[in-house]
Protein backbone atom coordinates (compact mmCIF):
# COMPACT_ATOMS: atom_id res chain seq x y z
CA UNK A 1 0.00 0.00 0.00
CA UNK A 2 1.17 3.52 -0.73
CA UNK A 3 2.65 5.37 2.22
CA UNK A 4 0.12 7.93 3.42
CA UNK A 5 2.99 10.31 4.28
CA UNK A 6 4.80 9.82 0.98
CA UNK A 7 6.32 12.99 -0.41
CA UNK A 8 4.78 14.36 -3.58
CA UNK A 9 6.48 16.50 -6.23
CA UNK A 10 4.79 18.19 -9.18
CA UNK A 11 6.98 18.65 -12.26
CA UNK A 12 5.63 21.07 -14.90
CA UNK A 13 7.17 21.07 -18.39
CA UNK A 14 6.05 24.09 -20.46
CA UNK A 15 6.70 24.02 -24.23
CA UNK A 16 5.28 26.13 -27.10
CA UNK A 17 2.76 23.40 -28.05
CA UNK A 18 1.68 21.97 -24.68
CA UNK A 19 2.07 21.88 -20.91
CA UNK A 20 2.87 18.48 -19.39
CA UNK A 21 2.39 17.93 -15.67
CA UNK A 22 3.86 14.94 -13.85
CA UNK A 23 2.86 14.02 -10.31
CA UNK A 24 5.65 12.11 -8.58
CA UNK A 25 5.32 10.17 -5.34
CA UNK A 26 8.65 9.19 -3.78
CA UNK A 27 10.19 9.97 -7.22
CA UNK A 28 7.83 7.53 -8.95
CA UNK A 29 5.45 8.80 -11.65
CA UNK A 30 1.80 8.26 -10.64
CA UNK A 31 -0.12 10.82 -12.75
CA UNK A 32 0.53 12.52 -16.08
CA UNK A 33 -1.61 15.42 -17.35
CA UNK A 34 -1.30 17.21 -20.69
CA UNK A 35 -2.76 20.56 -21.69
CA UNK A 36 -2.52 21.88 -25.25
CA UNK A 37 -1.28 25.48 -25.62
CA UNK A 38 -2.55 25.76 -29.18
CA UNK A 39 -6.28 26.23 -29.81
CA UNK A 40 -8.88 25.10 -27.29
CA UNK A 41 -9.69 21.58 -26.22
CA UNK A 42 -12.99 20.69 -24.60
CA UNK A 43 -12.05 20.03 -20.99
CA UNK A 44 -14.00 19.12 -17.84
CA UNK A 45 -15.00 22.32 -16.01
CA UNK A 46 -15.09 24.58 -19.09
CA UNK A 47 -18.24 26.76 -19.33
CA UNK A 48 -19.78 27.54 -22.73
CA UNK A 49 -22.62 29.53 -24.19
CA UNK A 50 -24.25 26.87 -26.36
CA UNK A 51 -27.17 26.62 -28.77
CA UNK A 52 -29.77 23.86 -28.56
CA UNK A 53 -29.60 21.91 -31.83
CA UNK A 54 -32.05 19.06 -31.35
CA UNK A 55 -34.51 17.84 -28.72
CA UNK A 56 -34.72 14.13 -27.90
CA UNK A 57 -38.07 13.69 -26.09
CA UNK A 58 -37.69 9.90 -25.95
CA UNK A 59 -34.46 10.32 -23.94
CA UNK A 60 -35.67 13.48 -22.16
CA UNK A 61 -32.46 15.15 -23.37
CA UNK A 62 -31.07 17.51 -26.01
CA UNK A 63 -28.05 17.96 -28.26
CA UNK A 64 -26.23 21.28 -27.81
CA UNK A 65 -23.74 23.00 -30.12
CA UNK A 66 -20.77 24.32 -28.11
CA UNK A 67 -18.41 24.73 -31.07
CA UNK A 68 -17.11 21.17 -31.13
CA UNK A 69 -17.39 18.96 -34.23
CA UNK A 70 -19.39 16.51 -32.09
CA UNK A 71 -22.58 17.90 -30.55
CA UNK A 72 -22.70 17.85 -26.76
CA UNK A 73 -25.44 16.11 -24.77
CA UNK A 74 -27.50 17.37 -21.83
CA UNK A 75 -30.18 15.41 -19.96
CA UNK A 76 -33.20 17.00 -18.28
CA UNK A 77 -31.91 15.97 -14.84
CA UNK A 78 -28.69 17.91 -15.57
CA UNK A 79 -30.50 21.20 -16.09
CA UNK A 80 -30.16 21.85 -12.35
CA UNK A 81 -32.57 23.09 -9.70
CA UNK A 82 -32.82 26.71 -10.88
CA UNK A 83 -32.41 26.46 -14.65
CA UNK A 84 -35.13 29.08 -15.21
CA UNK A 85 -32.98 31.68 -13.39
CA UNK A 86 -29.97 30.98 -15.67
CA UNK A 87 -32.30 31.09 -18.70
CA UNK A 88 -33.71 34.48 -17.65
CA UNK A 89 -30.21 35.88 -17.14
CA UNK A 90 -29.06 34.73 -20.62
CA UNK A 91 -32.24 36.01 -22.26
CA UNK A 92 -32.32 39.46 -20.59
CA UNK A 93 -28.62 40.35 -20.57
CA UNK A 94 -27.37 42.86 -23.16
CA UNK A 95 -24.57 45.47 -23.34
CA UNK A 96 -26.92 48.23 -22.12
CA UNK A 97 -27.96 46.36 -18.98
CA UNK A 98 -26.46 46.73 -15.51
CA UNK A 99 -25.62 43.03 -15.27
CA UNK A 100 -25.03 43.03 -11.51
CA UNK A 101 -28.47 44.52 -10.86
CA UNK A 102 -30.03 42.08 -13.34
CA UNK A 103 -28.36 39.09 -11.63
CA UNK A 104 -29.50 40.12 -8.16
CA UNK A 105 -33.04 40.96 -9.32
CA UNK A 106 -33.76 37.47 -10.72
CA UNK A 107 -36.03 35.41 -8.49
CA UNK A 108 -34.91 31.80 -8.09
CA UNK A 109 -38.50 30.54 -7.87
CA UNK A 110 -39.43 26.87 -7.37
CA UNK A 111 -36.96 24.11 -8.22
CA UNK A 112 -37.40 22.04 -11.40
CA UNK A 113 -39.61 19.00 -10.94
CA UNK A 114 -37.78 15.66 -11.09
CA UNK A 115 -40.42 14.22 -13.42
CA UNK A 116 -40.43 17.20 -15.80
CA UNK A 117 -39.95 17.11 -19.59
CA UNK A 118 -37.06 18.79 -21.38
CA UNK A 119 -39.31 20.17 -24.15
CA UNK A 120 -41.06 22.33 -21.50
CA UNK A 121 -37.79 24.18 -20.81
CA UNK A 122 -35.71 24.03 -24.00
CA UNK A 123 -36.46 24.71 -27.64
CA UNK A 124 -34.31 24.45 -30.77
CA UNK A 125 -32.15 27.57 -31.23
CA UNK A 126 -32.27 28.56 -27.55
CA UNK A 127 -28.98 29.76 -25.99
CA UNK A 128 -27.97 28.14 -22.70
CA UNK A 129 -25.00 28.34 -20.34
CA UNK A 130 -23.55 24.85 -19.85
CA UNK A 131 -20.50 23.26 -18.26
CA UNK A 132 -18.61 20.14 -19.41
CA UNK A 133 -18.73 17.26 -16.92
CA UNK A 134 -17.43 14.56 -19.28
CA UNK A 135 -15.08 15.14 -22.19
CA UNK A 136 -15.75 13.87 -25.74
CA UNK A 137 -14.71 10.21 -25.96
CA UNK A 138 -14.49 8.27 -29.24
CA UNK A 139 -17.66 9.04 -31.25
CA UNK A 140 -19.51 10.65 -28.32
CA UNK A 141 -19.62 14.40 -27.71
CA UNK A 142 -19.20 16.14 -24.34
CA UNK A 143 -21.67 15.55 -21.50
CA UNK A 144 -23.01 18.84 -20.10
CA UNK A 145 -24.69 20.24 -17.03
CA UNK A 146 -26.57 23.55 -16.87
CA UNK A 147 -25.95 23.75 -13.11
CA UNK A 148 -22.75 25.81 -13.13
CA UNK A 149 -20.15 25.42 -10.39
CA UNK A 150 -16.75 27.08 -9.89
CA UNK A 151 -14.42 24.90 -7.84
CA UNK A 152 -11.81 26.40 -5.55
CA UNK A 153 -9.51 24.68 -3.10
CA UNK A 154 -11.75 25.27 -0.07
CA UNK A 155 -15.08 26.28 -1.61
CA UNK A 156 -17.20 25.41 -4.64
CA UNK A 157 -19.20 28.49 -5.71
CA UNK A 158 -22.73 27.89 -7.05
CA UNK A 159 -24.31 30.75 -9.04
CA UNK A 160 -28.13 30.91 -8.76
CA UNK A 161 -28.36 28.75 -5.67
CA UNK A 162 -29.66 29.17 -2.14
CA UNK A 163 -27.92 26.57 -0.05
CA UNK A 164 -24.57 26.49 1.75
CA UNK A 165 -23.53 22.84 2.24
CA UNK A 166 -20.60 21.52 4.27
CA UNK A 167 -18.54 18.41 3.45
CA UNK A 168 -19.63 15.38 5.46
CA UNK A 169 -15.95 14.60 6.11
CA UNK A 170 -15.78 17.58 8.51
CA UNK A 171 -17.02 15.82 11.64
CA UNK A 172 -16.88 18.64 14.24
CA UNK A 173 -20.33 20.23 14.67
CA UNK A 174 -18.78 23.48 15.90
CA UNK A 175 -16.49 23.72 12.87
CA UNK A 176 -19.33 22.93 10.48
CA UNK A 177 -21.47 25.64 12.08
CA UNK A 178 -18.57 28.15 11.97
CA UNK A 179 -17.87 27.54 8.29
CA UNK A 180 -21.53 27.57 7.28
CA UNK A 181 -22.16 30.87 9.10
CA UNK A 182 -18.96 32.48 7.84
CA UNK A 183 -19.48 31.58 4.16
CA UNK A 184 -23.21 32.31 4.32
CA UNK A 185 -22.47 35.85 5.54
CA UNK A 186 -19.94 36.67 2.81
CA UNK A 187 -21.96 35.32 -0.16
CA UNK A 188 -23.92 37.98 -2.12
CA UNK A 189 -27.53 37.41 -3.17
CA UNK A 190 -28.29 34.47 -5.50
CA UNK A 191 -25.11 32.58 -4.65
CA UNK A 192 -24.74 29.27 -2.86
CA UNK A 193 -21.65 27.24 -1.99
CA UNK A 194 -20.28 23.84 -1.05
CA UNK A 195 -17.61 24.00 1.64
CA UNK A 196 -14.92 21.40 0.90
CA UNK A 197 -13.03 19.28 3.43
CA UNK A 198 -9.87 21.36 2.86
CA UNK A 199 -11.63 24.41 4.42
CA UNK A 200 -11.53 22.84 7.90
CA UNK A 201 -9.56 25.11 10.25
CA UNK A 202 -9.01 27.82 7.63
CA UNK A 203 -9.34 31.43 8.82
CA UNK A 204 -11.84 33.93 7.47
CA UNK A 205 -9.30 35.86 5.36
CA UNK A 206 -8.41 32.80 3.24
CA UNK A 207 -12.07 31.91 2.63
CA UNK A 208 -13.09 35.52 1.87
CA UNK A 209 -10.24 35.85 -0.66
CA UNK A 210 -11.22 32.61 -2.39
CA UNK A 211 -14.94 33.46 -2.58
CA UNK A 212 -14.06 36.87 -3.99
CA UNK A 213 -11.81 35.37 -6.71
CA UNK A 214 -14.46 32.79 -7.71
CA UNK A 215 -17.23 35.42 -7.94
CA UNK A 216 -14.92 37.64 -9.99
CA UNK A 217 -14.24 34.75 -12.39
CA UNK A 218 -17.99 34.15 -12.88
CA UNK A 219 -18.89 37.83 -13.23
CA UNK A 220 -16.07 38.45 -15.74
CA UNK A 221 -17.87 36.08 -18.13
CA UNK A 222 -21.02 38.24 -18.15
CA UNK A 223 -19.58 40.76 -20.62
CA UNK A 224 -18.89 38.01 -23.15
CA UNK A 225 -22.37 36.61 -22.50
CA UNK A 226 -24.18 39.93 -23.05
CA UNK A 227 -22.21 41.22 -26.05
CA UNK A 228 -22.36 38.19 -28.30
CA UNK A 229 -25.10 35.61 -28.16
CA UNK A 230 -23.11 33.29 -30.45
CA UNK A 231 -21.73 29.90 -29.43
CA UNK A 232 -18.39 30.10 -27.62
CA UNK A 233 -16.30 29.60 -24.50
CA UNK A 234 -17.29 31.81 -21.54
CA UNK A 235 -14.46 30.77 -19.25
CA UNK A 236 -12.25 27.82 -18.57
CA UNK A 237 -11.19 26.31 -15.28
CA UNK A 238 -7.76 27.24 -14.00
CA UNK A 239 -4.82 25.80 -15.93
CA UNK A 240 -4.15 22.07 -15.50
CA UNK A 241 -1.30 22.89 -13.11
CA UNK A 242 -3.47 24.82 -10.68
CA UNK A 243 -6.34 22.35 -11.10
CA UNK A 244 -4.07 19.48 -10.03
CA UNK A 245 -2.82 21.57 -7.10
CA UNK A 246 -6.38 22.53 -6.13
CA UNK A 247 -7.41 18.89 -5.84
CA UNK A 248 -4.22 17.39 -4.41
CA UNK A 249 -2.34 20.04 -2.43
CA UNK A 250 -1.79 18.99 1.17
CA UNK A 251 0.97 18.77 3.77
CA UNK A 252 2.70 15.91 1.89
CA UNK A 253 3.52 18.17 -1.08
CA UNK A 254 7.20 19.01 -0.92
CA UNK A 255 7.99 20.75 -4.24
CA UNK A 256 6.40 22.14 -7.40
CA UNK A 257 9.02 22.57 -10.13
CA UNK A 258 8.16 24.77 -13.15
CA UNK A 259 10.44 25.58 -16.11
CA UNK A 260 8.52 28.67 -17.31
CA UNK A 261 8.51 32.07 -15.56
CA UNK A 262 4.88 32.95 -16.43
CA UNK A 263 3.45 29.58 -15.27
CA UNK A 264 5.72 29.74 -12.21
CA UNK A 265 4.27 33.12 -11.19
CA UNK A 266 0.69 31.97 -11.86
CA UNK A 267 1.24 28.80 -9.80
CA UNK A 268 2.94 30.66 -6.94
CA UNK A 269 0.08 33.20 -6.82
CA UNK A 270 -2.50 30.41 -6.77
CA UNK A 271 -0.74 28.52 -3.97
CA UNK A 272 -0.45 31.76 -1.96
CA UNK A 273 -4.22 32.20 -2.34
CA UNK A 274 -5.31 28.67 -1.35
CA UNK A 275 -2.54 27.82 1.12
CA UNK A 276 -0.35 30.83 2.04
CA UNK A 277 1.98 28.81 4.28
CA UNK A 278 3.03 26.59 1.33
CA UNK A 279 3.94 29.32 -1.16
CA UNK A 280 7.67 28.48 -0.92
CA UNK A 281 7.21 24.97 -2.34
CA UNK A 282 6.86 26.45 -5.87
CA UNK A 283 10.31 26.62 -7.49
CA UNK A 284 11.54 27.83 -10.87
CA UNK A 285 13.68 25.24 -12.65
CA UNK A 286 16.42 26.75 -14.83
CA UNK A 287 18.72 23.75 -15.37
CA UNK A 288 20.39 23.06 -18.71
CA UNK A 289 18.86 19.65 -19.39
CA UNK A 290 15.10 19.30 -20.08
CA UNK A 291 13.09 19.28 -16.85
CA UNK A 292 11.46 15.89 -17.53
CA UNK A 293 14.90 14.35 -18.15
CA UNK A 294 16.33 15.88 -14.96
CA UNK A 295 13.59 14.36 -12.79
CA UNK A 296 13.60 11.07 -14.76
CA UNK A 297 10.02 11.53 -15.93
CA UNK A 298 10.84 10.80 -19.59
CA UNK A 299 12.38 7.43 -18.72
CA UNK A 300 9.38 6.46 -16.60
CA UNK A 301 6.93 7.47 -19.36
CA UNK A 302 8.79 5.27 -21.85
CA UNK A 303 8.73 2.29 -19.48
CA UNK A 304 5.15 2.75 -18.22
CA UNK A 305 2.97 3.39 -21.28
CA UNK A 306 3.73 0.38 -23.45
CA UNK A 307 1.46 -2.60 -24.01
CA UNK A 308 3.83 -4.68 -21.83
CA UNK A 309 4.68 -3.11 -18.46
CA UNK A 310 7.64 -4.72 -16.62
CA UNK A 311 7.52 -5.13 -12.84
CA UNK A 312 9.86 -6.38 -10.13
CA UNK A 313 11.74 -9.68 -10.44
CA UNK A 314 10.69 -10.58 -13.97
CA UNK A 315 6.91 -10.27 -13.61
CA UNK A 316 4.99 -8.10 -16.09
CA UNK A 317 1.55 -6.80 -17.09
CA UNK A 318 -0.04 -6.87 -20.54
CA UNK A 319 -2.55 -4.00 -20.98
CA UNK A 320 -5.11 -3.85 -23.81
CA UNK A 321 -7.60 -0.98 -24.25
CA UNK A 322 -10.74 -1.50 -26.35
CA UNK A 323 -13.86 0.58 -26.98
CA UNK A 324 -15.90 -1.41 -24.43
CA UNK A 325 -13.39 -2.19 -21.68
CA UNK A 326 -9.77 -2.39 -20.57
CA UNK A 327 -8.09 -5.76 -19.97
CA UNK A 328 -5.00 -6.30 -17.80
CA UNK A 329 -3.24 -9.66 -17.73
CA UNK A 330 -0.82 -10.51 -14.91
CA UNK A 331 2.17 -12.70 -15.80
CA UNK A 332 4.81 -14.09 -13.45
CA UNK A 333 7.42 -14.24 -16.24
CA UNK A 334 10.60 -16.06 -15.19
CA UNK A 335 10.03 -15.35 -11.49
CA UNK A 336 10.20 -18.45 -9.25
CA UNK A 337 11.24 -17.19 -5.84
CA UNK A 338 9.71 -20.03 -3.81
CA UNK A 339 8.94 -23.68 -4.44
CA UNK A 340 5.37 -23.13 -3.22
CA UNK A 341 3.31 -22.21 -6.29
CA UNK A 342 0.44 -20.74 -4.23
CA UNK A 343 2.70 -18.39 -2.24
CA UNK A 344 4.56 -17.42 -5.38
CA UNK A 345 1.30 -16.55 -7.18
CA UNK A 346 0.05 -14.52 -4.20
CA UNK A 347 3.28 -12.52 -4.00
CA UNK A 348 3.30 -11.78 -7.75
CA UNK A 349 -0.38 -10.73 -7.59
CA UNK A 350 0.36 -8.25 -4.78
CA UNK A 351 3.24 -6.73 -6.79
CA UNK A 352 0.87 -6.54 -9.79
CA UNK A 353 -1.89 -4.90 -7.71
CA UNK A 354 0.46 -2.03 -6.78
CA UNK A 355 1.38 -1.45 -10.43
CA UNK A 356 -2.25 -1.76 -11.61
CA UNK A 357 -3.44 0.90 -9.11
CA UNK A 358 -0.67 3.17 -10.43
CA UNK A 359 -1.48 2.42 -14.09
CA UNK A 360 -5.18 3.25 -13.64
CA UNK A 361 -4.25 6.75 -12.43
CA UNK A 362 -1.34 7.20 -14.82
CA UNK A 363 -3.32 6.35 -17.97
CA UNK A 364 -6.60 7.69 -16.50
CA UNK A 365 -8.27 4.42 -17.50
CA UNK A 366 -12.04 4.58 -17.10
CA UNK A 367 -15.12 2.47 -17.69
CA UNK A 368 -14.81 -1.26 -17.06
CA UNK A 369 -11.42 -2.78 -16.23
CA UNK A 370 -10.98 -6.58 -16.08
CA UNK A 371 -7.84 -7.84 -14.33
CA UNK A 372 -6.75 -11.44 -14.89
CA UNK A 373 -4.66 -12.26 -11.83
CA UNK A 374 -2.65 -15.47 -11.56
CA UNK A 375 -4.93 -18.24 -10.24
CA UNK A 376 -4.84 -18.85 -6.48
CA UNK A 377 -6.51 -21.82 -4.78
CA UNK A 378 -6.66 -20.20 -1.33
CA UNK A 379 -9.86 -18.25 -0.61
CA UNK A 380 -7.95 -16.44 2.15
CA UNK A 381 -5.38 -15.23 -0.39
CA UNK A 382 -8.12 -14.09 -2.78
CA UNK A 383 -9.86 -12.07 -0.02
CA UNK A 384 -6.56 -10.61 1.16
CA UNK A 385 -5.68 -9.52 -2.39
CA UNK A 386 -9.11 -7.87 -2.77
CA UNK A 387 -8.67 -5.88 0.46
CA UNK A 388 -5.11 -4.96 -0.54
CA UNK A 389 -6.37 -3.62 -3.87
CA UNK A 390 -9.09 -1.60 -2.10
CA UNK A 391 -6.45 0.05 0.11
CA UNK A 392 -4.26 0.83 -2.92
CA UNK A 393 -7.18 2.47 -4.74
CA UNK A 394 -8.17 4.61 -1.73
CA UNK A 395 -6.02 7.56 -2.92
CA UNK A 396 -7.53 7.52 -6.42
CA UNK A 397 -9.58 10.73 -6.92
CA UNK A 398 -11.81 9.16 -9.59
CA UNK A 399 -14.95 7.39 -8.36
CA UNK A 400 -14.40 3.65 -8.54
CA UNK A 401 -15.83 0.32 -7.45
CA UNK A 402 -14.13 -3.06 -7.05
CA UNK A 403 -15.65 -6.55 -6.95
CA UNK A 404 -14.00 -9.55 -5.23
CA UNK A 405 -12.10 -12.04 -7.38
CA UNK A 406 -14.16 -14.62 -9.24
CA UNK A 407 -13.27 -18.31 -9.09
CA UNK A 408 -11.42 -17.78 -12.38
CA UNK A 409 -9.13 -15.18 -10.76
CA UNK A 410 -10.76 -12.17 -12.48
CA UNK A 411 -11.27 -8.85 -10.69
CA UNK A 412 -13.80 -6.39 -12.09
CA UNK A 413 -13.18 -2.67 -11.55
CA UNK A 414 -15.30 0.25 -12.68
CA UNK A 415 -13.68 3.66 -12.69
CA UNK A 416 -15.23 7.03 -13.50
CA UNK A 417 -14.61 7.85 -17.16
CA UNK A 418 -14.67 11.61 -17.80
CA UNK A 419 -11.92 11.81 -20.44
CA UNK A 420 -10.28 9.48 -22.98
CA UNK A 421 -7.58 7.05 -21.82
CA UNK A 422 -4.10 8.61 -22.05
CA UNK A 423 -2.17 6.76 -24.73
CA UNK A 424 1.49 7.44 -25.51
CA UNK A 425 3.19 5.51 -28.29
CA UNK A 426 6.37 4.11 -26.74
CA UNK A 427 7.52 2.30 -29.89
CA UNK A 428 9.54 4.00 -32.60
CA UNK A 429 9.66 3.47 -36.35
CA UNK A 430 13.12 2.33 -37.41
CA UNK A 431 15.10 5.59 -37.80
CA UNK A 432 17.16 4.14 -40.64
CA UNK A 433 14.54 2.57 -42.92
CA UNK A 434 11.35 4.36 -41.69
CA UNK A 435 9.50 1.05 -41.97
CA UNK A 436 10.50 0.38 -45.58
CA UNK A 437 13.30 -2.09 -44.94
CA UNK A 438 15.71 -0.02 -47.07
CA UNK A 439 18.17 2.51 -45.72
CA UNK A 440 20.15 5.43 -47.09
CA UNK A 441 23.77 5.80 -46.15
CA UNK A 442 24.10 7.33 -42.68
CA UNK A 443 27.10 9.40 -43.76
CA UNK A 444 24.85 11.75 -45.73
CA UNK A 445 22.80 12.93 -42.72
CA UNK A 446 25.10 15.95 -42.27
CA UNK A 447 24.51 16.90 -45.92
CA UNK A 448 20.73 16.71 -45.40
CA UNK A 449 20.91 19.00 -42.36
CA UNK A 450 23.24 21.46 -44.11
CA UNK A 451 20.91 21.61 -47.12
CA UNK A 452 18.02 22.40 -44.78
CA UNK A 453 20.02 25.20 -43.09
CA UNK A 454 20.89 26.65 -46.49
CA UNK A 455 17.22 26.64 -47.56
CA UNK A 456 16.06 28.29 -44.33
CA UNK A 457 18.60 31.15 -44.23
CA UNK A 458 18.34 31.90 -47.97
CA UNK A 459 16.87 35.33 -48.78
CA UNK A 460 15.27 36.91 -45.71
CA UNK A 461 15.17 33.74 -43.66
CA UNK A 462 15.62 33.62 -39.86
CA UNK A 463 18.96 34.81 -38.52
CA UNK A 464 18.77 32.41 -35.61
CA UNK A 465 17.95 28.68 -35.74
CA UNK A 466 17.50 25.98 -33.11
CA UNK A 467 18.25 22.44 -34.28
CA UNK A 468 16.86 19.67 -32.08
CA UNK A 469 18.59 16.31 -32.51
CA UNK A 470 19.04 13.01 -30.70
CA UNK A 471 22.03 12.84 -28.29
CA UNK A 472 23.81 10.40 -30.65
CA UNK A 473 23.39 12.66 -33.69
CA UNK A 474 24.36 15.68 -31.54
CA UNK A 475 27.63 14.01 -30.56
CA UNK A 476 28.35 13.22 -34.22
CA UNK A 477 27.75 16.81 -35.39
CA UNK A 478 29.82 18.46 -32.64
CA UNK A 479 32.78 16.05 -32.39
CA UNK A 480 36.25 17.49 -32.86
CA UNK A 481 37.58 21.04 -32.93
CA UNK A 482 36.47 21.69 -36.53
CA UNK A 483 33.06 20.01 -36.23
CA UNK A 484 30.22 20.16 -38.75
CA UNK A 485 28.38 22.50 -36.39
CA UNK A 486 31.25 25.02 -36.24
CA UNK A 487 31.61 24.94 -40.06
CA UNK A 488 27.90 25.71 -40.55
CA UNK A 489 28.04 28.68 -38.17
CA UNK A 490 30.93 30.22 -40.11
CA UNK A 491 29.58 29.38 -43.57
CA UNK A 492 25.99 30.63 -43.17
CA UNK A 493 26.70 33.51 -40.73
CA UNK A 494 23.67 32.81 -38.56
CA UNK A 495 23.15 31.90 -34.93
CA UNK A 496 22.80 28.14 -34.55
CA UNK A 497 21.87 26.40 -31.32
CA UNK A 498 21.95 22.63 -30.93
CA UNK A 499 19.51 21.08 -28.45
CA UNK A 500 19.65 17.37 -27.65
CA UNK A 501 16.31 15.61 -27.11
CA UNK A 502 16.41 12.20 -25.42
CA UNK A 503 12.99 11.34 -26.88
CA UNK A 504 14.25 11.63 -30.50
CA UNK A 505 15.19 8.54 -32.51
CA UNK A 506 18.84 8.17 -33.59
CA UNK A 507 18.83 10.22 -36.81
CA UNK A 508 15.83 12.46 -36.06
CA UNK A 509 16.28 16.23 -36.33
CA UNK A 510 13.89 19.20 -36.30
CA UNK A 511 14.34 22.94 -36.93
CA UNK A 512 12.83 25.76 -34.81
CA UNK A 513 13.09 29.54 -34.88
CA UNK A 514 14.30 31.57 -31.87
CA UNK A 515 10.70 31.77 -30.54
CA UNK A 516 10.55 27.98 -30.36
CA UNK A 517 8.15 27.65 -33.31
CA UNK A 518 8.65 24.59 -35.51
CA UNK A 519 9.83 25.27 -39.07
CA UNK A 520 8.22 22.81 -41.48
Amino acid sequence: MEDQKAEKDLVVDVSPSEVRIALMQNHKLIELNRESSQGHSFTVGDVFLGRVKKLLPALNAAFVDIGDSKEAFVHYLDLGLYFDAFDAFVRDSNPNTNLKELYESIQLGPVLAKEGRIEDHLKVGQMIVAQIVKEPISTKGSRLTAEISLAGRNIVLLPFARKVSVSQKISSKEERRRLETLVGNILPKNYGAIIRTAAEGKNAAVLVAEVKSLIEKWENSWTRLSRNKGVGLLFTEYSKTTTVLRDLLNDTFSNVYVNDVKIFEETANYVSLISPDQEKIVKLYDGKEPIFDHFEVTRQIKSSFGKVVPMKQGAYLVIETTEALNVIDVNSGIRTKTDNQEDNSFEVNKIAAEEIARQLRLRDMGGIVIVDFIDMDSAEHRNELFKFMQDLMAEDRAKHNLLPLTKFGLMQITRQRIRPVTEINTTEKCPLCHGTGKIASTVVVDEQIERRISDLVAGKGPSSLIIKVSPILGAYLTRGWNSYFRKWKRKYKCKLKLVEETEFSILQYEFYNEKGEALD
